[in-house]
């Protein structure tokens, strides 16, 4: 019995405890459907839950509401649970409006401590932001989410700076000074970080050097001015945003001292000019001369006077004397050229620059030129790279030239003329220079143009009319027979100077022969060389013409081939050599010394009969071959 009325009065604990978390226990019913109520007709009771509570205060831990710039705020949530007892480790997520304030994290959440209470730094979202806004603080406690609000007002921040401080306010060339400033709000120390611009004239000029943006630090901007240079007085402006008037501050620096001044350019560049009035293609009558002045640490200075001198003085014109340098240090004059060649040179001095008993500081430019610069008659000089082509019958094409035509030009004092000096060609057989101009410019002096082969292969005299052959000093073209005429010529602008030569126009084919210095070519085939020594060499010259009687191709290989009772064969030269025909009559050719000996034992004890022959073979591959006969013999002289 006693266990059974132990087994109910615990049913009936925990019943009662059951209706009591569910909020039975006496009162109205309830809604319809409900489980109950007071029995008494009574209110219902609420149930129990969590909360969250959010409070402001100010860095001093006093409640406020008023946000700024200088004057952050603390928001605090406490999180209780539904038996009004602190939440340790609970997660709270703090949210505004962004245009009026941020938090500190970023993140804007934040964790209970022990007490319940999570805080979390608010901080304006900009200097000039204003108005009113709702902080909200939000947690889940148990599952249930619950939340709650606070209202604040946020008031623009007006910045001001302090004074500008240069420390030191002077310096030497080259030196430094720390530049600062502090930031205040309402006449204190803004706390908060703000980027504030240093800029001054000698920084943007490349003459200085100082931090562009510098981030306070408890309220102060530092940085340090380092002079590159600069030589003048300068000011230093600081700028903030928020801060409606800069800051500035001029220090005061010492021009550096002039160390050196060097040449940095003569033009011409090839440091000639000529004498006035000759002018010339590309070339002139004045000199200029650019200087630099360099400071102590090599570097450029500007605003220094410079003073130039000519050495030796009188033979030509100074325009400038005195000059001061630019902002890159540079300085320049020109000298014109009088009525005589000479050579000068220009002198720059730094004046007041003198140490001691030494003198200024100077530089003297390299020597200059002045010469006529136009081309001259003697100096007019022409050659060929080949004197006898193949061409009277061949056309050497407009790729491959049968020979290039050179020109070297001087003027009166044996210097190259001015680079771009023209120079026309023209030719009465075949054709020269190429297809944009019959002529060529200059280069140091010189040029060449490609000579082609190709009709006309028949020259009439004189034409085309060309300096060579009319006006002052000319002559007439050659007539001979495949020889073309050549013609050169410039001009100074008053007078044409001018040269010719020629390039023989050869034939393939060998078709006069002459033996020995004959004056008529052999006309008997084969040649009969007659009789010679069997113990000796048969020695003998043969003088090889085309059918223009001029001389074969230039290139033209000469052997002997087929050689019977014959040995030791020699041909001296073995090729035809460059020729140039200058006209006339005659024969033009090339000679060749040819050396043939019996074959057996010596002194020969038999005559024998040689035959063998001689051939020409061009560079284009063209063979003609000249048969020769020879007796040997053994008779003694």
């Amino acid at each position: 019995m006693n266990n059974q009325h132990i087994k109910y009065g615990s049913l009936a604990l925990l019943l009662a405890a059951t209706l009591s978390a569910c909020g039975g226990g006496g009162g109205s019913p309830g809604t319809p459907g409900g489980s109950g109520g007071t029995g008494n007709g009574g209110t219902p009771a609420v149930p129990a839950a969590p909360t969250v509570g959010v409070s402001l205060v100010s860095a001093t831990g006093a409640a406020s509401t008023a946000l700024s710039g200088a004057t952050p705020l603390t928001v605090r949530a406490l999180v209780l649970d539904a038996n009004k007892q602190p939440v340790p480790n609970a997660l709270v997520t703090f949210t505004t409006a962004a245009d009026l304030a941020v938090f500190a994290p970023g993140a804007g959440t934040a964790l209970t401590d022990a007490s319940g209470t999570a805080s979390i730094t608010m901080r304006v979202a900009s200097l000039a932001a204003g108005g009113a806004g709702t902080v909200t603080a939000s947690a889940t406690v148990a599952g249930t989410a619950v939340t709650s609000t606070a209202n604040y007002s946020v008031n623009a921040t007006a910045l001001t700076f302090s004074a500008l401080r240069l420390e030191p306010a002077s310096i030497n060339a080259y030196d430094s000074s720390r530049i600062s400033v502090d930031l205040l709000a309402n006449g204190a120390k803004y706390t908060g970080q703000v980027n504030v611009n240093f800029t001054s004239a000698c920084v943007a000029a490349g003459k200085a050097t100082l931090a562009a943006v510098v981030a306070t630090n408890n309220g102060t901007a530092e940085t340090v001015y380092r002079d590159q240079g600069c030589g003048n007085n300068d000011t230093i402006t600081v700028t903030a945003d928020g801060v409606t008037t800069p800051a500035t501050g001029s220090l005061v620096i010492a021009q550096p001292g002039a160390a050196s001044v060097q040449l940095v350019e003569a033009l011409p560049t090839d440091k000639s000019i000529v004498i006035r009035g000759q002018g010339g293609i590309n070339r002139t009558e004045t000199a200029t001369l650019r200087f630099r002045v360099f400071d102590l640490f090599n570097r450029p200075l500007a605003n220094k006077e410079v003073r130039f001198f000519i050495e030796p003085e009188g033979l030509v014109n100074l325009n400038k004397s005195i000059d001061r340098t630019d902002q890159n240090g540079e300085v320049i004059t020109t000298v014109n050229s009088g009525t005589v060649p000479t050579s000068f040179r220009v002198r720059a001095v730094l004046p007041g620059t003198a140490s001691g008993n030494g003198a200024d500081i100077s530089t003297t430019s390299d020597s200059i030129v002045v010469t006529t610069g136009l081309p001259v008659q003697r100096a007019f000089s022409l050659s060929v790279t080949q004197g006898n082509v193949d061409g009277w019958s061949f056309d050497s094409g407009p790729v491959t030239p049968a020979a290039t035509v050179n020109v070297l030009l001087a003027d009166a004092f044996g210097n190259p003329v001015a680079d771009g000096t023209p120079v026309v060609f023209q030719t009465n057989m075949g054709a020269i220079g190429s297809a944009d101009k019959g002529g060529c410019t200059t280069v140091n002096g010189g040029c060449s143009v490609p000579f082609r082969t190709q009709a006309p292969r028949v020259a009439i005299p004189n034409t085309p009319a060309t300096p060579c052959n009319t006006g002052p000093g000319a002559t007439s073209d050659t007539t001979r027979r495949g020889v073309a005429t050549i013609c050169a010529s410039t001009t100074d602008g008053a007078n044409t100077q001018f040269a010719k030569t020629t390039i023989t126009f050869s034939d393939a084919d060998v078709a006069n022969v002459y033996l020995d210095n004959a004056t008529r070519p052999a006309t008997t085939m084969p040649i009969d060389l007659g009789s010679a020594n069997a113990n000796e060499s048969k020695v003998f010259t043969l003088k090889l013409t085309d059918l223009n009687d001029n001389p074969l191709p230039a290139g033209t290989t000469i052997s002997v081939s087929g050689a019977v009772n014959a040995t030791g064969v020699e041909v001296i030269p073995e090729t035809v050599p460059s020729i140039f025909v200058t006209g006339g009559t005659g024969a033009v050719g090339s000679s060749h010394t040819i050396t043939v000996a019996a074959t057996g034992e010596k002194p020969c004890t038999t005559s024998s009969a040689t035959t063998f022959n001689v051939r020409a073979t061009t560079p284009r591959g063209k063979i003609t071959s000249i048969p020769f006969k020879l007796a040997f013999t053994c008779s003694r002289p």
